[in-house]
């Protein structure tokens, strides 16, 4: 990962044999979710947990390119970075390794973070406490 970004989070989700298609790999659509669990972890591990009366993060747009497939058995080590934050959005990115094999990315995946007031349904400046944890 280049400079700009900033490792925030490492989340270890255990492959389920349910995540598996009829190939015997890991579904493509299964990588977005490991993509928003540990997502979701490192905003809860930060105290933000989004409600509809309050305010907090949103996806605007998620990619992910896949290299190399998983199969069961396995523990997928998924490493998320942060970008230098704009007004309302943060730039995030993610690598995926077999866990005890870091070095070989499996796959890697980004998504914009826009900061939302829920009842305005409107982007709002993400908040201080928040950037001084991400790169300048």
């Amino acid at each position: 990962m280049s400079a700009d970004r900033k490792l925030v989070h490492v989340e270890r989700i255990p492959i389920r044999w349910g995540d598996m298609d009829a190939m015997g790999h890991v579904n493509n659509t299964v990588y977005f979710r490991y993509m928003e669990q540990a997502r979701i972890s490192w905003f809860n591990s930060l105290g933000v947990m989004a409600g509809p009366e309050g305010q907090g993060p949103v996806i605007v747009n998620a990619s992910c390119t896949f290299k190399r497939p998983f199969t069961y058995p396995g523990t997928v080590e998924v490493r998320t970075y942060a970008g230098k934050p704009g007004g309302s959005s943060i730039p995030t990115f993610i690598q995926m390794a077999l866990e005890g094999a870091p070095a070989e990315v499996y796959a890697e995946g980004a998504a914009v973070v826009v900061w939302m007031d829920f009842p305005q349904n409107k982007p709002i400046r993400v908040p201080d406490s928040i950037r001084a944890l991400l790169p300048r």
